[in-house]
This record gives structure tokens, sequence and C-alpha cells, in this order.
């Protein structure tokens, strides 16, 4: 048996209003959150684990040195904070973990302990808080920073401010919240205290001004892939999306986490490992090869190869500008200051190839090749799951409400039927049913 998450890739955003056929009415009235709502609440009747939505905070210019593809296409703008958001998809849920994304670079971190206990306490003990550190200069120049920092010094920092917040949501003692009425005393002072941090990057007095929420502490969830972001992990987190194009990769990549995790002394089980994957669905395994085949040949489109030159602009940390390079020569073999393991994942990918080649054939996104039938997707899964003896899956499709149905109502039933994801949730907080197995 494994985990199933969803990554809410472009996060409380426009979504893909213009390039999907299924996309309905999103271009209109995808800031109401009606789709995110039925997002989640089909996720729970799937019986996924839980639902991570991704953020930004900014306009990204850095392809073409304008604004105008982000905003022709709606890629990663307009946007919405996610936070607001969170409470109302738990309102129509009961059960399932959302885990909301926070940047270290930008929260401070006791405004960051704060909200995420208050949204512990509105979601009932059900939320999540995904960290990173910030992959672009244009972000950070929202928060008034002229640049990003450098990618080693925004994970250290990261650590500092991750001992900032644990410090803060242990700044009330088990049992300091009495709510005696005779008395009356509402909580015992003696077992609230500050924590007087002061470290290289943040300083904060505590204690935290508002009472533990069901879990204390969020679960924490990371990204990165990268050794500093390998590390992070390590020694915090309790769920980790990761990439992984074979087997033996996946196999490597989930030992090395081990290791690190046996360093810091922490048991390797209270880290589930999901692997990214977009799996290509059909009635029919012929019919979901047409679809496969149909994707593959629309990448090749100007279109297609225009936004996806922008999303290496904005990998690099906004430091190369992809649409001054020449299409027909070889890929340049550039290093950025933002999501780092990513543009690398490319670049070595491109080896031997044109950009346009790479372009439309070299994907750092989606992991194993699951294509087929519900119930072949859901056997070809399980039988990658049980070789790599990994926790489970990301699954990253676009949203809309086609693609939602095809996982929730074809996928799921067909991986449950296996036995191979949970028929039900045991206990009433995310960290519970996610360590549960």
């Amino acid at each position: 048996m494994f985990h199933l998450g969803w990554f809410m890739g472009s996060g409380f955003s426009v979504q893909t209003w213009a390039m999907d056929p299924w996309a309905g009415n999103t271009g209109h009235d995808w800031m109401k959150g009606d789709l995110f709502v039925d997002l989640a609440a089909s996720l729970e009747r799937a019986r996924f684990d839980y639902l991570l939505v991704e953020d930004t905070s900014m306009v990204e210019d850095a392809y073409g040195r304008s604004m105008e593809t982000t905003l022709k296409y709606g890629l990663l703008a307009p946007k919405c904070d996610p936070v607001p958001l969170i409470p109302l998809l738990t309102q129509r849920t009961k059960h399932i973990g959302i885990a909301v994304t926070l940047s270290t670079s930008f929260y401070h971190p006791f405004m960051a302990a704060r909200t995420m206990t208050t949204l512990d306490h509105l979601t009932e003990g059900r939320v999540g808080l995904n960290v990173v550190t910030g992959s672009s200069s244009r972000a950070a120049q929202q928060y008034g920073y002229d640049e990003l920092m450098l990618h080693s010094e925004r994970y250290e920092m990261a650590k500092e401010w991750m001992e900032a917040v644990d410090a803060l949501w242990d700044s009330w003692e088990e049992g300091a919240v009495l709510v005696d009425q005779e008395t009356p005393r509402y909580a015992d002072h003696k077992k609230v205290h500050t924590v007087d941090f002061e470290g290289k990057y943040f300083r904060t007095r505590g204690p935290l001004n508002t009472i533990p929420g069901p879990q204390r502490r969020p679960v924490i969830v990371q990204a990165g892939a990268s050794p500093a972001g390998r590390d992070l992990a390590a020694k915090y987190a309790e769920s980790m999306l990761a990439h992984g194009t074979s087997i033996e990769g996946m196999k490597a990549f989930r030992l090395d986490m081990h290791r690190r995790m046996k360093e810091y002394g922490r048991d390797p089980s209270t880290l589930k490992i999901l692997f990214l994957i977009d799996p290509i669905l059909g009635d029919t395994d012929r019919v979901a090869q047409a679809r496969e085949e149909d994707m593959k040949a629309a990448a090749w489109s100007d279109k297609a190869i225009e936004r996806r030159l922008w999303g290496l602009s904005y990998t690099s940390g906004g430091e190369f500008d992809f649409s001054t390079f020449d299409l027909d020569k070889e890929v340049p073999d550039v290093w950025g200051n933002g999501e780092t393991s990513t543009l690398r994942t490319f670049i070595e990918g491109a080896r031997g190839k044109t950009l346009r080649e790479a372009i439309a054939t070299v994907d750092t996104h989606a992991g194993l090749a699951f294509v087929g039938s519900p119930d072949t997707v859901a056997a070809k899964m399980g039988e990658a799951m049980e070789e790599v003896g990994g926790d489970g899956f990301l699954l990253s499709p676009t949203v809309t409400r086609r693609n939602i149905a095809e996982i929730a109502d074809g996928l799921a039933p067909a991986l449950r039927k296996r036995g191979l994801i949970r028929d039900g949730y045991n206990h009433s907080t995310f960290r519970e049913n996610l360590l549960e197995f």
C-alpha cells in the first residue's frame, strides 16, 4: 500500500484557461475557488493523503524581458494568496490534508508560525506547510530586496527559519491551556515561555500569542532536490516531492534520503517520499496511447515551445532569457540561481540535442511514464512502487474537471481495487494519516 498526493503546481491561479478544451469557464471564475474546492472534495473521495498548493508572488518577466508571455498565457500569474483558500477547501472535506506553500526567504518566522497554527485550528489538524526558499529575483523585489540570495545561502537561511518556527510552536507547553472557569484561569503562565531566538537572519522574542493547534506543528513538506534541499528535508520534513525518471534513480534518491535522515537521528519511516508523475489515461490502452502521441506532437508547436522557453527562463531564476538562444543550436550549458536541480536536469537530458529538440522531448517534471487505461496504469504504478520500495506518488495534472474525474473516479478506484491505496481514513489529523503506513 502506498500514499497519493496531488501537486497543484500552478497554485491558486488561472490554470489552463486557453490551452485546454476542458478548461470550462476557468478564465472567468478561477479566483472564486470553486474549482479547487471541487478538486479537494474529489481527492478525498478518491482517498488521497493530501493536496499540495504551490505559490509564487511575482509576474515573471525573464522571458523576452517582458511580462507579455506570462500574461498572454496566464503562466503562474495572475494568482491569489493560497492561505485564505485552505479553510475553504477543508470546509467541504473532513479528512484529506492540505499543504500550503510559504517561502522562508519572505515570511518572517513569527508570521509563519502564527499563520500555520491558526490554519491548524481552522482545519482541525489537517494543514501542512510546504517549505520553499524562493526561486526568482522578481519575487525578492516584491519584498524589498534587490535580488534573490544565492541558492546555498537561501538554504542556510531556511534551516535557521525552521529552528525559529519550531521554537515558537514549542513556546506553549503541554497542559498550558486550562480553561478553568471557576478560578478563573484560562492558561498557566508558567507553561508559556519566550523563545528569545536570535540567529544570523532572524530574531523573534516569542512566545506565540495563540494556543497550540491540534497537531502542535503542521506537517512539513519539502520539494528541493539539490543537496541542500535534501538535507533540509532530511532534518525537518515529513513528506517530500521527488523526481524520478527511472526505477534505479528513484531507489538511489530514497537511499540517499534515508542515509541523511539517519545522520540526523531520524527514523526513515517518518518521511514519506512521493515521486512526481503525470499519468495519461484513456478508456482503453489504445485511446491513452493515442492521447500521448497527440501530446508529443503538440509539444513541437510554436506555442508549446514558447511556453517551455518561458519556463526555462523562470527556472533559471530570471538570470537567462531563453528567447535569445538559437533553437536550432545545441542547448547552452547554463546554471541559474533559481530551481537549480530542475534546470540542470534539463541541461543534462539535452546533451546532443538542439534546443528545439530538447524543448519538445526532455521532460523535467513528469517522472516515470504511465500511459493506459485506469487498470493498466494502476498495475504499472503498483509494480514500480513495489520495486522502489517507496512511499507513493504525487500526481500533477493540470486542474480541469475532466482531469479530476479521470484520477478520482477512474485511476483511484482501480488502485483501491488492487489494495494499493487506502480505502478510508483512520485518524483525524493529517500527520496521523500520513504516518499510518
